[in-house]
């Protein structure tokens, strides 16, 4: 079967969105570290959306820190690849061509690091999860145990870590006379901005300390909030658009039609004009930044797990259970009440359409694929909620935590990696085997969730010292393990 590539454009079915710009002209603006599906289908998408506007500075160089996969589906393709917008039964197609290519840094890291310190590059966005910043969980600085850490230290000229290669790109700019590049993060983790921030200048700290000043100095690294939701590509979804388009697009990705990001207006130098292309610039973003992520992915993850433990494979089929369904209204009513909504974010009507979204079929977004680096997640998303609840008070609104606790009960059930009827799966988690440890030196329920909680990299050390924290959390895994997930869902709304 033929791919996708520039020659096949005219061909595609007079449905499908194309690029009609001249993409030879089309500049390298932004490298990508970490490309995947998500960036793809979001950051992406408003690079083109400035090209097609016009400007032809933002193309996108995507690259891969780890597995050449990403740069043998797009690079045979020219880099283009297709949008795939479903809402119900209505399905919108869109090849995207901001995108120049990918390398694949472990084979070729002075390749990567020459062309971030290009100077048409402004930009350099990066979604490597929070692991991928190689900092301590618990005091946010640089792992300088981290052999990859070490390893950049040795040598920074062959970097391995997304911290590495900034470092490294950003020295080579200096060295050039070029101003340094604006880096955004757009991974879902609180303050994202300040922590890759803090990464770059404590490595380039210990690289050469002059080095380390000017990027504090010039350089610029803005919070952002980002929002979309785009489910796991299936080798059905990819069987299905080849019988539509008549060409074989291994890189496309799906999302759902909402969209969102919300950027601190702090940046080096040159960028597409955001504000036009539908991007919300502003000076704080952590109140978008805490409203996205204890209602939206706090919920997302409290019902994944439920829902995954309980035998739903999706998210639309678990909220579709009028239990888990209530449940997650529940886990709003408590997050609701640690938030300082930013002015234009209508919380009661953002409630409706993030239940709208969860319901969305057409998605089969894999309740297991939200699952994954739980470890990771729980902080932001459950546990921050959690303990500005308890510091509130006991004669406040802000006391009871039962559904926050279950949530957090879940994915401690999650980390046995057994469901309900008894199937046995891998557990994807960074911690997974120091979580397997902690469990099988446990002799019961209670144990097991004492034991959890001395994760310290997991669970703020005041918080899991808050005796009604564990009694909240305890109560709950207690009630998964006799009642199963649905029913422990039902005694929370009870």
């Amino acid at each position: 079967m033929t791919r996708l590539s520039n020659a096949a454009l005219q061909g595609l079915p007079a449905e499908v969105a194309v690029p009609h710009y001249d993409r030879a002209q089309v500049k390298t603006g932004v490298v990508h570290l970490g490309i995947g599906a998500f960036h793809r289908a979001h950051q992406a998408v408003v690079f083109d959306d400035a090209i097609k506007a016009g400007d032809l500075r933002w193309g996108v160089l995507g690259a891969s820190l780890r597995s050449p996969d990403v740069r043998d589906q797009l690079n045979p393709q020219d880099g283009l690849y297709t949008l795939v917008v479903r809402d119900g039964s209505d399905e919108h197609l869109r090849v995207i061509g901001a995108g120049r290519g990918v390398l694949v840094g472990p084979e070729d890291p002075a390749a990567l690091v020459a062309a971030m310190a290009d100077a048409d590059v402004h930009i350099v966005t990066l979604t490597v999860t929070e692991k991928g910043y190689r900092l301590d969980p618990a005091t946010g600085d640089l792992l300088l145990d981290d052999p990859e850490v070490a390893a950049d230290l040795a040598d920074i000229a062959s970097p391995r870590t997304a911290p590495g290669f900034i470092v490294a790109a950003l020295q080579a700019r200096k060295a050039a006379g070029l101003k340094p590049f604006t880096v955004v993060s757009c991974d879902n983790i609180p303050h994202n901005g300040k922590r890759i921030r803090a990464g770059v200048v404590a490595m380039a700290r210990h690289v050469d300390p002059a080095l380390a000043g000017w990027i504090e100095a010039e350089g610029a690294f803005p919070q952002t909030m980002i929002d979309r939701i785009v489910p796991a590509t299936i080798a059905d979804d990819i069987t299905r658009l080849t019988a539509r388009l008549g060409v074989e697009d291994q890189g496309m990705v799906k999302a759902e039609p909402f969209t969102q990001w919300v950027i601190e207006d702090r940046f080096a130098g040159e960028r597409p004009d955001f504000a036009a292309l539908g991007v919300q610039l502003t000076d704080a973003v952590e109140p978008w930044e805490d409203a996205k992520l204890r209602l939206l992915n706090g919920a997302h993850s409290a019902v994944a797990y439920l829902g995954a433990l309980s035998g739903h494979e999706h998210v639309h089929e678990a909220v579709a259970v009028p239990a888990f369904r209530a449940y997650v209204e529940a886990l709003w009513d408590e997050a609701q009440t640690t938030l300082n909504p930013p002015p234009g974010l209508d919380i009661p009507a953002y409630r409706d359409a993030l239940m709208a979204r969860f319901s969305n079929a057409a998605l089969m977004h894999r309740t297991r694929q939200i699952a994954m680096d739980g470890s990771q997640k729980l902080p932001q998303r459950l546990l921050a909620g959690a303990a500005e609840r308890l510091a509130a008070g006991p004669d406040s609104k802000g006391m009871g935590i039962d559904a926050i606790a279950l949530g957090v009960a879940a994915w401690m059930k999650w980390q046995s990696g057994v469901t309900e009827s008894g199937e046995i799966f891998v557990v994807d988690d960074p911690l997974a085997a120091k979580t397997a440890e902690l469990l099988a030196g446990s002799d019961n329920d209670q144990a097991r969730v004492s034991a959890l909680l001395t994760l310290s990299a997991v669970f703020p050390p005041a918080l899991a010292a808050d005796d009604r924290f564990a009694v909240a959390v305890t109560g709950a895994y207690l009630s998964l393990s006799r009642n199963g997930a649905v029913e422990a869902a039902r005694a929370v709304t009870a």
